[in-house]
């Protein structure tokens, strides 16, 4: 066998990711044979190596962009690297329909910190959150195969809790208002407590502010028995003599429009 008919035979099963391992082992051959093999076919654009030692087949449809787009291959290569994961704050938003705006990289949510990707013109950006693996998520089917994406009550936390990766706060509000029919108040409150208690503060002033009020009740009553000291809307801004919304304890440093 050589390593086209290998690749033929993955398509044939469904299959358009494999490691250098795995091709090494079906060709029977030396990791140098195998790898001479695997150059010619990434210069000719039918594979593409997103991580080192992994690979992934480029169908033709794909070949201009360079790489199989990445809710394709995210969900073999984090399983080729044994660590949860799932899609999250902007690219999770966009499963959801809140497509404002797409993020210019795909956004993987990771336990562990890890340098992003560049494949082709597919980019991947990997933001680290310890609690990863306990965030309830969806599988959303893919052309090849399921894609763990975060719930959209999730979404809405990660949203208020990485505002650097949403482009700023108008963004986010604009994001969080097309989201807002996808989500639950109950499930809202119940995940509360995977989450900074600053994030249930901002997120639940930003709901009210969109006119969600009754999305934020569970998060208002939360926030009402922790008592939490009180935290500026915009950590990144100055909030020296801002007053204080006392229902959030939040001081809104921030003003905040969406662009719908």
């Amino acid at each position: 066998m050589n390593l086209s008919q290998y690749i033929e035979g993955l398509q044939a099963k469904g299959s358009y990711c494999f490691s250098g391992e795995d091709a090494v082992a079906a060709l029977e051959s030396s990791t140098l044979a195998a790898s001479a093999a695997l150059r010619r076919l990434k210069h000719h654009g039918a594979v593409a190596m997103p991580y080192r030692g992994f690979y992934v087949i480029v169908p033709p449809e794909y070949r201009q962009m360079g790489c199989l787009p990445a809710n394709q291959f995210i969900p073999s290569l984090m399983e080729y690297l044994k660590e949860p994961y799932y899609a999250g704050i902007l690219s999770a938003a966009e499963c959801y329909g809140a497509a404002h705006q797409r993020p210019q990289a795909f956004q993987v949510i990771v336990e562990h910190s890890r340098p992003g990707i560049i494949c082709g013109s597919v980019r991947v950006d990997f933001i680290k959150r310890n609690n990863a693996a306990l965030m309830p998520t969806r599988d959303f089917k893919t052309p090849r195969g399921y894609l763990k994406v975060s719930t959209s009550e999730v979404t809405a936390f990660d949203l208020i809790g990485y505002p650097h990766h949403t482009g700023g706060l108008d963004n986010t509000v604009t994001v969080l208002a097309e989201l807002a029919e996808s989500l639950d108040a109950v499930r809202l409150a119940d995940i509360a407590d995977l989450s900074p208690i600053t994030w249930s503060q901002r997120l639940g002033y930003l709901l009210e502010l969109i006119g969600e009020a009754g999305l934020a009740e569970g998060l208002a009553a939360y926030v009402a028995e922790r008592k939490p000291v009180p935290a500026p809307l915009s950590p990144s801004r100055p909030h020296h003599g801002v007053r204080q919304m006392s229902r959030w304890r939040l001081l809104p440093n921030e003003t905040v429009t969406s662009d719908l």
